[in-house]
C-alpha cells in the first residue's frame, strides 16, 4: 500500500496538533510548516514511525526573507525521503530574524552535520546543540553571512559599467 498524504497529515496532526500546519502538495513533494520548538520530536517521529519511515535526510538549507515580519525572516527547510515508498516530504520552519536559532538534528541524522554548518556559514542560523558549529566554506575571519539579503545587489556608485551593454535600458547601443 502506498504512503498517502492523508495518512502523513493525519498522523502528524494527531501527534503535534497545531504545531504542524499548511499542508500542501508542491509538485511531487508533500510539504508542511512546523513550529521551530517541535523540530526534534517531529523529525524523530517521522524517522521512527513504522508506517512513515522517513529514514533519509536529503537536504537541509536556509532561506532569508528580509521583507517578512521579524518572526518569519529566516527559514530552515528539511527534505526527507522514505525510500520504501519513494515518498518525499518537505518541512519548512520559520525563525526570528533578530536571533535565528533552532535545535540541531545532527544527533538524529549524522548527514545534517555538514548541512547545518553550511547553513550557519551562509545565513548565520544557530543550530543549538550542534557538535562543531563553525564556518565550513567561508573564511573564519569573515564577519558577515553572504547569503543574507542585507546588501544591495550592485554598487550604485560604480562608474565603470554602461547599462546599455547589459540590456538594462530601452535604447539600443
Amino acid at each position: 500500500m502506498a504512503l498517502e498524504n492523508t495518512l502523513i497529515q493525519d498522523k502528524l496532526t494527531e501527534t503535534f496538533n497545531n504545531d504542524v500546519f499548511n499542508f500542501q502538495q508542491e509538485r511531487d513533494i508533500f510539504s508542511l510548516e512546523a513550529s521551530a520548538d517541535k523540530i526534534t520530536p517531529l523529525i524523530l517521529f517521522l524517522k521512527n514511525d513504522p508506517e512513515l519511515r522517513f529514514h533519509f535526510l536529503t537536504d537541509l538549507c536556509g532561506i532569508h526573507y528580509p521583507d517578512n515580519e521579524t518572526e518569519r525572516q529566516f527559514a530552515v527547510v528539511y527534505h526527507l525521503h522514505n525510500w520504501y515508498e519513494n515518498k518525499r516530504l518537505k518541512i519548512k520552519v520559520f525563525l526570528n530574524g533578530e536571533k535565528p536559532e533552532i535545535k540541531s538534528v545532527s544527533n538524529i541524522f549524522l548527514s545534517s552535520n555538514w548541512m547545518e554548518r553550511e547553513t550557519f556559514d551562509f545565513y548565520g542560523i544557530d543550530f543549538i546543540g550542534h557538535p562543531q558549529l563553525k564556518r565550513i566554506l567561508n573564511m573564519d575571519e569573515m564577519q558577515s553571512h553572504p547569503m543574507r539579503k542585507e546588501f544591495p545587489l550592485e554598487d550604485s556608485g560604480r562608474t565603470d559599467k554602461d547599462d546599455r551593454f547589459f540590456g538594462r535600458t530601452t535604447t539600443n547601443c
